[in-house]
């Protein structure tokens, strides 16, 4: 599989067309941001981190029975994923308070949720990705009824599959943000499954083991992921 052209380039992955319409490959760069990209460095070995994560936990997901856009590692920064038509809302599972939802609600950090609080936002970085519900999707078009539905379903069974793995390596999924595309007539997960786009603690110390670390200036972000990876036996060196 070969890059045509370059389709778009976001805060930490760029996206190039190929020869096949319905493929895409996805570059994930050592580029890592924060608040809307007010934030930015370039993390060494972050790229191939977060690819081989992404692929791992995609596939994980795949045997389970979720869809998903994942299709074959290419190398250490690219994958080949299946070319979705993007639903521009982000799915928030929560399981213990942390981020946003402390500062909106005056929760305490770290309170274990029961059941998990699930979310929706607007994917739209110049209106810092503002929370919607149903009624906003169902209003502005964004998906429809039954789109909605399955996505909050597959967000929940995602849930259910990994909370076990990283419970299991010694760690608490605390919360995550998942994106959603069509793939013909059916819903798929796409984008990525990585510590960009989750936060992990250690089940024992409580130590933060995702981009926290750089949100909060914490340092040894690469480490942390890298820690990570290898308690759920992602490969990092071939």
């Amino acid at each position: 599989m070969k890059k045509v052209s370059e389709l778009y380039a976001g805060k930490a992955k760029t996206v190039f067309t190929t020869e096949d319409d319905d493929k895409l490959i996805l570059e994930f760069r050592n580029d890592t941001s924060a608040f809307d990209g007010e934030k930015m460095e370039q993390l060494d070995r972050k790229g191939m981190v977060n690819n081989r994560f992404n692929a791992f936990v995609m596939q994980k997901l795949e045997e389970a029975g979720i869809p998903v856009h994942f299709d074959s590692l290419l190398n250490d920064n690219e994958v080949v994923v299946k070319r979705l038509d993007m639903i521009p809302v982000e799915c928030v599972v929560r399981n213990f308070a942390a981020g946003s939802l402390c500062r909106r609600l005056g929760t305490e950090e770290g309170l274990e949720l029961n059941p998990p609080v699930f979310e929706f936002f607007l994917k739209d970085d110049a209106l810092h990705d503002p929370m919607i519900n149903e009624s906003h999707i169902d209003t502005f078009g964004w998906a429809s009824d039954a789109e909605v539905g399955r996505m909050k379903e597959l967000s929940l069974q995602v849930n259910h599959i990994l909370s076990k793995m990283f419970s299991d390596a010694g760690m608490l999924l605390v919360d995550y943000k998942l994106e959603f595309g069509r793939f013909h007539g059916e819903i798929v997960l796409g984008d990525e499954f990585s510590p960009d786009g989750c936060r992990l603690w250690d089940a024992d110390t409580r130590e933060k083991l995702d981009k926290d670390r750089f949100r909060q200036g914490l340092g040894g972000v690469v480490e942390a992921y890298e820690e990570v990876a290898r308690r759920i036996g992602v490969p990092l060196d071939d």
